[in-house]
This record gives structure tokens, sequence and C-alpha cells, in this order.
């Protein structure tokens, strides 16, 4: 059994005892000659580890966009299976260093669920889609139902962005002034594109998260409740999880 240490333990203090717990499975692998990226007991060790990594990153606060970058490149190469062990240790000490500090110690905890799986993002490994999930699902724990739906529809409107950009076809999306176009075209370029296939779930969701973004950010009169994020929030599952694939964001077990 692995232990990520003590339940009562602050989220720092349980992601500082898993990197020290993948440097002594890291050790014991290479004395023993066996690799990280096999089918072994060590690979398996590891990642379990990475998995509770993942998990107790997410319950960091976020002291800005940066810090939460630079700490997933971190634990992407610390708990990675195919990180050279020198770099491995080195890395880590970097990351036990900076877990320390006060800046994560104090910072307000964050990375509910309710909207989007930030453990999803995590795996992307881009600070700018961590950071704007985390704030959608901070919105939404906090009530803050209209500021929710524009992080949503502002996390929506990067998803598709990457596609096109992971395909190489992004000149479909841009004006005559190279600007990219705003989310209803991009909606409307997402369905009919060729170069992939939406599911039929997908295609459904994108107006609907569309709409809701379009009201909190541009009505006067109009403010979202619980329900109206509620109602959305299966498509934002489906729509963001199926573009982070289709951009090569995440890998097919994800």
């Amino acid at each position: 059994m692995h232990s990520s240490g003590p339940p009562s333990a602050a989220p720092h203090e349980r992601l500082e005892s898993l990197v020290e717990q993948s440097i002594k499975v890291a050790r014991t692998a290479r004395k023993n000659r066996a690799s990280l990226a096999g089918m072994n007991f060590y690979a398996d060790k590891l990642a379990h580890l990475r998995t509770d990594a993942t998990v107790t990153f997410r319950e960091l606060g976020d002291p800005s966009v940066g810090d939460v970058s630079a700490m997933a490149e971190m634990l992407e190469a610390v708990l990675g299976s195919g990180t050279e062990f020198k770099r491995r240790v080195a890395v880590s000490r970097e990351l036990v260093h900076e877990l320390r500090t006060t800046k994560w110690q104090n910072a307000p905890t964050g990375g509910t669920d309710d909207v989007f799986p930030l453990s999803l993002l995590v795996k992307t490994r881009r600070g700018y889609l961590i950071a704007v999930g985390r704030q959608m699902n901070g919105c939404f724990a906090s009530a803050w139902y209209d500021a929710c739906a524009v992080m949503m529809r502002r996390l929506l409107e990067t998803v598709i962005i990457e596609a096109f950009e992971a395909h190489k076809i992004d000149s479909k999306i841009k004006n005559s002034q190279g600007d990219f176009i705003q989310l209803t075209d991009l909606v409307n370029a997402a369905t009919s594109e060729t170069a992939w296939n939406l599911s039929r779930n997908a295609k459904k969701a994108l107006p609907q998260l569309r709409d809701v973004g379009h009201i909190s950010a541009h009505s006067r009169r109009f403010t979202a409740q619980k329900a109206d994020i509620e109602k959305v929030v299966p498509h934002c599952r489906i729509a963001l999880e199926e573009f982070l694939h289709l951009a090569g964001l995440l890998d097919a077990s994800s």
C-alpha cells in the first residue's frame, strides 16, 4: 500500500511526501535495473504515486498562473516514467523547496470538480488551462454563477483553438487581421470541420455552452442561477474533454 501522508496533513505536505516516495521508488528501480516505463512492480508503484499526486495537486491554492504551470511541469518531471534519474532528483529538490514556501502553505485551497475535473486539465501541463479551470470551478463553489459561465466560455474558446492549432488548421478560424474569430463562429467552424468527427453529444453541447456564456457576459438584466450552470455541466464535460483529446492534450486512457 502506498501512502500520501496523514489525511489531516495539508495538501502541500501530502504532495511533498508523494515526491519523496517517488524518488525512493526510482532509486530502488535503478538499483534493480528495472524500467519505470515497463511492466513491473516499480512502474506500477510510480503510476499510483502519480495518480495520488495529481489528485493532491488540484487541492493546492493558486498563487498565480505561472506558479501553477511551473509546479505542473516539475511534477511531470518527478513522477513521469521516462525522466532520467539525476534530473528526477534535481527537480524533486526544487519542487520540495517550492512546496515549503509561504505562498503554497498560506494559499487558500481550491480545485473543486463541480463543473469540470481539474485533474484532466492538470494532465495537459498547460498552466493557462489549469488556471481557467480552477477559476471556473471556484466561481461555482462560491456561488458566482455569472463569473462561472464566463470562465466556462473562455475555456471552451481556448480548447477549440487548441484543437485547430494541433491540426495545423488554425488559419481557418482567423479573420483577415489574423485574429481568432468569436465564439459563435468558432463553434460553427468546429462542428463543420472535416479534420475530425465530433460526437453527436458534443455537437449538441456546444450551442448550449455558447449561449449560457453569452448571456452571462452580455445581458444587462440576466443573472445566472445555480440551476443554469448545473444544466450545462454534463455538456461542459463532454465538449471540453473531446476537444482536449482532439488537441492531443489528453492520451487515450485519460
